[in-house]
């Protein structure tokens, strides 16, 4: 796969003690299943939906993927798309941006971002 940016939701207490520690390890779904979940621009709001339906206080956070190197595998999930997978911990230095994710009054997470 050639898509070089990648985003993680997560809650932003969550994501503020991982940026405390300089490392993120995964939410705990991740540490189950023993990689760090990721989506494409495409597939976020589906997976805000799916994943995160009326959660307050979430973050979305913009990843370089090309900086992640061999531990980013791209395997099928949801309907068989592929979606990234990082079997690593996540280093602070590969983080673009972050940014709040509010909900509309809809209760649908708003993407701070263009194309999603």
């Amino acid at each position: 796969m050639t898509n070089s940016i990648i985003y993680k939701i997560t809650p932003e207490d969550a994501w503020q003690a991982a940026r405390a520690n300089g490392i993120f390890e995964g939410a705990p779904i991740d540490l189950a299943d023993g990689y760090i979940h990721f989506s494409t621009a495409e597939q976020a709001r589906e997976t805000a939906a799916k994943h995160f339906t009326n959660q307050d206080n979430l973050l979305l956070v913009a990843i370089d993927a090309t900086a992640l190197g061999d531990a980013l595998k791209w395997e099928p999930s949801r309907g068989g798309a592929l979606f990234p997978h990082l079997y690593a911990t996540l280093s602070m230095d590969v983080v673009l941006w972050e940014k709040p994710m509010p909900l509309d009054e809809n209760g649908v997470h708003q993407m701070p971002f263009e194309g999603a």
